[in-house]
């Protein structure tokens, strides 16, 4: 009799230490991916400065060479025979278009760059609510604040391919 109850007790103690191992080692893979996706939401928000930046000047850039082509199209309209103004126009014409898939390739890689560092947020918070499965806590750890990121701000520049 004794010895079965050292055995049930020998299980019960093994089992035990089995589990509080199996806790740890989850918390401890938990713990690691909430660092991993931490330091890939750190390295993201650390290039949204930049390329927001890159989006204006695109902007800036589009802006100029649209108000170029605009010009050389209104010299050429004034001169329709002249075939260096029409190469001008036309050259002008190729940069504007190239500017603007340039600012358009900026604007989508700023979108995709916040909505990668959203999904890693969520990716955080996720794995925050797992972890107070194990640590006990009601609320998740919290996160490190989202650097905000505010929209381009583009000068008004005034028309002046159309006299008033």
């Amino acid at each position: 009799m004794q010895k079965l109850s050292l055995i049930t007790a020998g299980l019960v103690a093994f089992s035990l230490a089995a589990s509080a191992q199996k806790i740890n080692t989850d918390s401890l893979s938990i713990v690691s991916k909430i660092s991993e996706y931490q330091l890939k939401m750190a390295k993201l928000q650390n290039t949204v400065q930049q390329t927001t930046y890159n989006k204006q000047d695109a902007a800036i850039k589009v802006q100029n060479s649209a108000d170029k082509s605009s010009q050389d199209a209104n010299r050429l309209n004034n001169d329709p025979e002249n075939k260096q103004l029409a190469k001008t126009s036309d050259n002008a014409a190729s940069d504007a278009r190239a500017d603007s898939k340039a600012a358009r390739k900026a604007n989508k890689k700023l979108d995709d760059l916040n909505k990668e560092i959203s999904v890693l947020n969520g990716k955080i918070t996720d794995q925050q609510t797992r972890l107070s499965v194990y640590t006990g806590t009601a609320t998740p750890v919290t996160t490190p604040a989202m650097m905000p990121v505010t929209p381009a701000v583009i000068p008004a520049v005034p028309d002046t391919t159309h006299p008033a």
